[in-house]
């Protein structure tokens, strides 16, 4: 039998597509590529494609509401713009509603902070507060090993094949799920203490294919297993922590909240200078957490040491006005 589909969402697929192929001709993105139906797909409703009444969402050609569970209610007074419907690789439905809403800055902070991002501790900040890193992948990684295994035994193209990779898709939705959860948590209580963040500008994509092995924090001295595999775990981490993520959402909540943020060189060596005097005592392995200046003879712990030393450079930025510096407020 046929089905009744509203226009709207074809007409909107092919608004994207056009915008794809303008961004590709104008030298801004890649050429377009067709997305699979195993990895999901959306459809884009305008005002005129849907009913909002307050409580309930309606799209065209449907008789009855939609069956959400709403994770959090839209604004007051807020009425939808546009509505999008997605399917993600782990089979889960999703509704994106974007409304417009005045965002008002929080009241001006006292509190400046220097972040340094790390694998062993997430972030160190220039308080000396180091946050856990949650290691997300890592909790998973059994349930996940056995159930790529299980996806490799099965023929492609079959049911079994596609409920194999479905499992799969679960486990990797679940860990993004809390990555952007405890991401979202730590972002927003930085911006709301803080009116100035300073951090460094990483390249995460070469830091995860080149680093240093690290070393066995229960037996000082020692590396984890052998050089490769103490680099491979390296890069897991390195990939699993979300720094670029971190950092987007760091400055589009300084934007909303009044706040600044200020980005220095990556090539600042911030682990290599004394933050008490000032001297540069040169590039220290990965494996060395602690050390002494031989100049003022202070004992530094390495992270806290750097995020001190980030911090002092921001501010610098921000009287001489060199580098990279985002102002909101």
């Amino acid at each position: 039998f046929l089905r009744e589909v509203s226009s709207v969402a074809l007409q909107q697929s092919l608004r994207h597509l056009q915008a794809a192929f303008s961004n590709f001709f104008d030298g801004t993105a890649d050429y377009p590529r067709f997305k699979k139906k195993s990895r999901g797909g959306a459809a884009t409703f305008v005002r005129s494609a849907f009913t909002w009444d307050g409580r309930t969402l309606r799209l065209a050609k449907m008789d009855k509401p939609l069956d959400i569970h709403w994770s959090r209610p839209l604004p007051d007074g807020a009425y939808p713009v546009n509505v999008t419907i997605s399917l993600d690789s782990a089979g889960r439905w999703h509704v994106s509603i974007l409304v417009e809403e005045h965002v008002t800055a929080l009241p001006k902070a006292e509190g400046e902070v220097g972040v340094d991002m790390g694998v062993e501790s997430f972030a160190t900040l220039s308080t000396g507060e180091k946050i856990d890193n949650p290691g997300l992948r890592k909790r998973n990684a059994k349930r996940l090993g056995k159930a790529q295994r299980d996806l490799a035994r099965k023929q492609q193209g079959s049911r079994n094949h596609r409920k194999a990779a479905l499992k799969v898709a679960r486990i990797e939705a679940r860990t993004a799920d809390r990555r952007r959860d405890f991401l979202h948590k730590l972002s927003t209580r930085i911006i709301r203490e803080n009116q100035t963040v300073v951090l460094e500008d990483l390249n995460v994509r070469a830091m995860s294919r080149t680093c240093e092995p690290v070393a066995d924090p229960q037996h000082p001295g020692r590396w984890k297993r052998n050089g490769q595999t103490a680099k491979r775990a390296l890069n897991r981490g390195i990939t699993d922590a979300g720094w670029r993520m971190f950092r987007t959402m760091l400055e589009y909540k300084a934007a909303w909240y009044g706040r600044d943020i200020v980005v220095i060189d990556r090539w600042y060596p911030s682990s290599q200078i004394c933050c008490a005097c000032g001297r540069h005592d040169g590039k220290k392995p990965l494996n060395v957490r602690a050390w002494t200046c031989p100049a003022c003879h202070t004992t530094h712990d390495r992270d806290v040491n750097a995020a001190k030393n980030i911090l002092a450079a921001g501010l610098a930025v921000n009287v001489c006005g060199d580098g990279r510096k985002h102002h909101n407020n």
